[in-house]
């Protein structure tokens, strides 16, 4: 068989992205082309895959191989698709056998070496696997974040120990979930701990309690940071659906780029430079030239 479909995930916001990683070996000069809307650590992926392919002792079919990441027109980044693209190869030309890979998913990097590491935001991919029911694969650095959202694990830490797997000579078990941490909220600062500012606290325990959104503005040094640490100590705990969606969000907002928003497209922006303008001192009109007359 000279092509092979696998399927992994990548991240949009909070949502992990189904990807199909399809992988031709075809006719013509040896070369590796990644195609699919690909970034720059995705197309360099050919050359960690090649190195990790040679130190794990398989052998790099001489032909075209072209790799397509779809759906094409979705962004793709990082070094996720390492792992499918590698197995994939294996699979194309013949290296693993016979193997049924039907529910299975693939997340992770792969070293020069062949040891795979661990990728960042791996607990959507591993959410939306658990929900269709799929085994995901992915590095043993992220097996417990993985596991953690239900999903059926494997964490390997090598692609020789992973294609051993899977061609039956050895058997990895299934990741095991780690203990829950319970609820953390006993830890926090309490509001009976503030002396005074009695409205404010009157607010908190209304936004608490009705589930209200919190708005706090002031001077720096009014207790706006005091006030908001004592919040989480008026909520009740999260159950575990809603804990790892608030987990989710937050490894999405540490991924987001921090980019300088331009003063011009602040709120208000344009009218208050129309109002400096305006109340600034004019300049001085330019003198007018007549233009004589025929």
């Amino acid at each position: 068989m000279s092509i092979a479909l696998l399927h992994s995930r990548t991240t949009l916001g909070i949502r992990a992205v189904p990807v199909r990683v399809e992988i031709h070996l075809g006719p013509g000069l040896p070369g590796f082309t990644v195609v699919g809307l690909a970034d720059t650590a995705v197309r360099e992926s050919k050359d960690r895959v090649r190195s990790a392919l040679i130190n794990g002792g398989f052998r790099i079919p001489q032909q075209r191989i072209t790799v397509n990441l779809a759906p094409a027109d979705l962004p793709k980044d990082g070094g996720r698709f390492d792992l499918p693209i590698a197995v994939g190869i294996l699979l194309a030309s013949g290296q693993l056998g016979r193997v049924d890979l039907k529910d299975m998913e693939w997340i992770g990097e792969l070293a020069l070496s062949g040891a795979l590491s661990p990728v960042p935001a791996v607990l959507p991919g591993a959410l939306a696997a658990a929900r269709d029911g799929h085994t995901l694969v992915v590095p043993a650095a992220n097996g417990d974040e993985a596991a953690l959202a239900g999903a059926d694990t494997l964490a390997v830490n090598s692609l020789t120990e992973l294609c051993a797997h899977l061609k039956g000579d050895t058997r990895l078990p299934l990741h095991a979930p780690p203990a829950s941490p319970g609820d953390d909220t006993g830890g926090a600062p309490c509001l009976s701990q503030i002396r005074g500012q009695p409205a404010a606290k009157r607010v908190l325990e209304i936004a608490a309690a009705g589930g209200h959104s919190l708005l706090m503005s002031g001077p720096p040094g009014a207790g706006k940071s005091m006030l908001a640490s004592r919040l989480p100590g008026l909520l009740p705990p999260l159950d575990r659906e809603r804990a790892l969606e608030v987990a989710a969000i937050q490894l999405a907002a540490s991924r987001a780029p921090r980019r300088r928003v331009p003063a011009a497209a602040l709120p208000g922006a344009a009218s208050h430079r129309l109002r400096c303008r305006a109340g600034g001192r004019r300049r001085p009109a330019a003198p007018r030239r007549d233009i004589p007359g025929p």
